[in-house]
């Protein structure tokens, strides 16, 4: 967007949805800068040749992804360039990379096999003494390294797993073919301190935060077929969740209020419980 003429967007799909995405690729590029300010609605229309109608509808696409602000009456402010991975459907990473014009990557830095505690053996339904596969892979986004991923698998998924080449792009995929499908998946979204694999792999400091998505993966059948960590760089990702009155896909975690005097208990009902993680029940993003 560095012409000063009108700039009619392209045949075919929503013509809103377009503006967004001619946007989102502006942002994601730096054009703006996090901090930086989008032209006015007015600009922004004369610009694509379109209603400011038109624009308001990208804008409220871009907002939903988390990538500018939403007050109105103002020029949009840009809140971060980080790629954005929405919850709202069950893609891989490799899928993800792709729809937002990436080239994925991936490396397997380490595959063992040993007994699972007593965590992964309740989280994956498995009899105790039972034996599960750990994987780490390094994953990259055009050549960048951006996210580690830990992944257990259940023993029937994990002797697939051994077999793939350790630099198969995407697990995903390659597990379809042999019947495994990552249908649905709970998510917990949280910080977390890099470790000496994080370092050495990832290119950052011992102890900096990196964001992290903890998931737990089923098949149709709601069978586990994975518990995977993955811990992303800072602004490399942002997640978004949508949610309504009528049905949201989001809750939090918050210390139990101790037990009160009844005559106290009035006032309790109005506080509101600390938020300590957001813990994401719907489907969003799958290992890759």
């Amino acid at each position: 967007m560095q012409d000063d003429g009108a700039r009619p967007v392209g045949a075919g799909g929503t013509l809103y949805r377009r503006v967004a995405a001619d946007l989102r690729e502006a942002i994601t590029a730096g054009s703006y800068g996090s901090g930086g300010r989008l032209p006015a609605e007015g600009a922004l229309a004369k610009h694509y040749g379109v209603s400011r109608g038109t624009i308001r509808q990208a804008l409220a696409v871009l907002r939903s992804d988390g990538l500018v602000t939403s007050r109105r009456g103002t020029r949009r402010v840009v809140l971060g360039t980080a790629r954005v991975q929405s919850f709202s459907e069950l893609l891989s990473f490799t899928s993800w990379a792709r729809s937002v014009g990436e080239e994925p990557g991936g490396a397997m830095e380490s595959l063992a096999r040993r007994p699972a505690d007593e965590r992964e053996c309740e989280q994956l339904r498995l009899e105790p003494g039972s034996e599960v596969y750990v994987t780490l892979r390094l994953r990259t986004l055009s050549g960048r390294p951006v996210m580690i991923e830990r992944t257990v698998y259940p023993p029937r998924v994990g002797e697939v797993v051994a077999q793939l080449p350790a630099d198969a792009v995407s697990h995903t995929e390659l597990l379809l073919e042999h019947g495994i499908v990552f249908s649905d998946a709970d998510h917990t979204i949280d910080l977390v301190h890099a470790d000496t694999d994080d370092s050495r792999l990832l290119g950052c400091a011992a102890g900096e935060a990196l964001l992290r998505e903890r998931r737990r993966s089923t098949d149709p059948a709601g069978v586990p077929v994975e518990l995977s960590e993955d811990r992303y760089l800072p602004g490399t990702v942002a997640f978004t969740v949508h949610n309504s009155l009528a049905a949201s896909a989001l809750s939090r975690r918050h210390h139990p209020v101790p037990e009160q005097h009844p005559a106290e208990q009035h006032a309790a009902d109005r506080r509101i419980p600390e938020q300590h993680a957001a813990d994401q029940q719907a489907p969003g993003a799958a290992e890759g």
